[in-house]
């Protein structure tokens, strides 16, 4: 069984920093591109960026590139998002989510992601 564990949200005040962490396990997780989602209320589930298994290769969306850093540690399983200059837009539930092994390029659909945590909520005051 995989599971996927995302901790680290909070309240923040505009231009401050978050930083994110997915536990992934029960799978090989340095295979596989890790993404992360987010959800606004009244929003669809939105791609915020992913890293690929082979060369830890990031990808952003347009919103958030720039601001936002994706990092792996293969060692212990973990993603990490890095949010900084934080903006009240931003506020959202974040999800991280396990994709396909052994593809190389970005993942944005929600679909090609199997697995996923159970969110954090992440505010932005103005």
């Amino acid at each position: 069984q995989v599971q996927v564990v995302e901790s680290g949200g909070g309240l923040v005040q505009t231009g401050g920093s978050l930083r994110l962490s997915c536990a992934a396990s029960g799978r090989s997780f340095s295979a596989s591109t890790m993404g992360w989602f987010r959800q606004a209320p009244g929003k669809e589930r939105e791609f915020v960026g992913c890293i690929t298994w082979y060369a830890n290769n990031t990808y952003y969306s347009d919103s958030v590139k720039g601001r936002f850093t994706i990092s792996r540690d293969n060692a212990k399983n973990t993603v990490y998002l890095q949010m900084n200059s934080l903006k009240p837009e931003d506020t959202a539930v974040y999800y991280c989510a396990a994709g396909p092994q052994f593809r190389n390029g970005v993942i944005r659909a929600t679909q090609e992601y199997a697995y996923w945590g159970q969110g954090t909520q992440v505010t932005v005051s103005s």
